[in-house]
């Protein structure tokens, strides 16, 4: 993080500043098995992103992921969500438990639920997902199939800010997969998993570095305007890194 001092995020129409500490508390959202989380732990531990996993919290008792984060030394919690009588009020279970583990970014990563207003004020700007998809593409479920329906010839994974809207967040980084002759849906979600392992960590270690921030004028990194589509793996090499 170096001597960063601030991170910056939009929240309810203005910029809400966090104070920086010495690592940046990162908590995962699950509902799974947890592949994109596994992602996040080699990448914590090999230095790629230089952030402390704080909790892993799955809305799904029996969530292989939380498992994996165990076996890693990671707390873990679930909070069930069928044991809320609303989406409300499920919603600020999950931010007392964050705000108890005091996380600066949370990463959603296969946490198959819809968000309430309860849960992304308070973290706007500070709340990622990434969604199998070109965004703003397809969102929503299905979507490899749909690409395929589509006869699309590449699909992709959409690293993006979170907001109320569903899966319409201001996208940060794309990385695009071809569709070759014969594909099938389960074949293409590998290969476009594959991607989601390298660019969501990427892009959660520019939030760390302070590069990246969601601003009233949308995602910047660098001091510039992100693209619409997001930075394209790709194209950006050179400076995704």
């Amino acid at each position: 993080m170096g001597d960063r001092a601030h991170r910056a995020g939009r929240q309810q129409g203005r910029i809400a500043v966090v104070n920086a500490q010495a690592v940046t508390r990162l908590a995962v959202l699950i509902s799974g098995r947890g592949s994109n989380l596994q992602a996040f732990i080699d990448a914590c531990d090999n230095g790629k992103l230089e952030a402390q996993i704080a909790v892993v919290i799955s809305n799904n008792p029996a969530a292989a992921g939380l498992q994996r984060a165990a076996c890693a030394g990671i707390a873990t919690r679930c909070i069930d969500h069928r044991n809320y009588a609303s989406r409300e009020a499920f919603d600020q279970s999950l931010v007392d438990e964050l705000c108890a583990h005091s996380v600066d970014l949370v990463v959603l990563a296969g946490f198959m639920r819809i968000l309430t207003p309860v849960l992304i004020k308070p973290f706007i700007g500070r709340l990622l997902n990434v969604h199998p998809s070109l965004l703003p593409r397809y969102p929503g479920l299905k979507t490899h199939q749909r690409a395929l329906d589509a006869n699309d010839a590449e699909a992709g994974a959409t690293v993006h800010f979170v907001t109320q809207e569903l899966d319409g967040g201001p996208p940060v980084l794309q990385a695009r997969v071809p569709i070759l002759p014969g594909d099938t849906a389960a074949g293409l979600a590998v290969r476009v998993a594959e991607q989601e392992h390298v660019i969501y960590p990427l892009a959660a270690s520019w939030f760390v570095q302070g590069r990246l921030v969601l601003t009233g004028e949308g995602a910047m990194l660098d001091g510039r305007p992100v693209p619409a589509t997001g930075v394209d793996f790709d194209a950006g090499a050179n400076i995704a890194r």
